[in-house]
């Protein structure tokens, strides 16, 4: 069965973006992008570059994790203020919105029904992993859905922001096991974590 992933980029304190939600790694970004934290994505998560970025870097490769991404409105409206309709042309792109009636783009799937049960739906289809980009809101609705968290931990702090699992998630303690861990000399840490057998 295909797992859902919440692969997602936190600074040391927990934050996945700014108080403003912002990009941070847009133009006038804080989030650090330094070369060989480049080349890990590049060489392990090529499908999680967006389209133009990888078109930029003349990569072509389909990677071998994730074929759907999914993302809350909030995050996909980072995109369409930049002009890009579709940052994944590339993966099967599904934004969970209630308020966005029509898609800005004919490959881009609006899904407006509950997102527990649409991830359990795509979770019995054929294909590889399905890759939660967040935002925040998002993962803390999929929060019981989530079958791995793959955490890209820069060295940074921001001291405040939006959280891991959005301002309102419920308290809910869960307990992860550390599959796999790279460390970058750059002082970024790239942690694996997987459903313990109690979860």
């Amino acid at each position: 069965m295909r797992e859902l992933v919440y692969y997602i980029a936190s600074t040391v304190d927990g934050f996945i973006a700014g108080p403003d939600g912002t990009d941070p790694t847009g133009p006038g970004g804080f989030w650090p992008i330094p070369d060989d934290y480049l080349q890990h994505l590049i060489a392990e998560y090529p499908e999680t570059l967006p389209g133009p970025a990888r078109q930029a870097l003349g990569i072509t490769a389909p990677g071998s994790r994730f074929d759907t991404v999914l993302e809350g409105r909030h995050s996909y409206e980072i995109g369409l203020k930049a002009g890009v309709t579709d940052a994944f042309p590339h993966l099967r792109h599904l934004v969970f919105s209630r308020t966005l009636s029509t898609s800005p783009d004919p490959a881009v799937e609006i899904v407006a029904t509950d997102p527990a049960a649409a991830v359990r739906d795509l979770k019995r289809q054929d294909g590889k992993d399905i890759w939660l980009i967040g935002g925040g809101t998002l993962a803390a609705a999929l929060y019981p859905e989530i079958d791995r968290l793959i955490v890209k931990l820069a060295p940074l702090t921001t001291g405040a922001g939006i959280p891991l699992f959005g301002r309102d998630a419920a308290f809910d303690p869960r307990v992860w096991r550390l599959a796999d861990h790279t460390a970058l000399g750059s002082g970024a840490l790239i942690l694996t974590y997987t459903r313990t057998a109690t979860e």
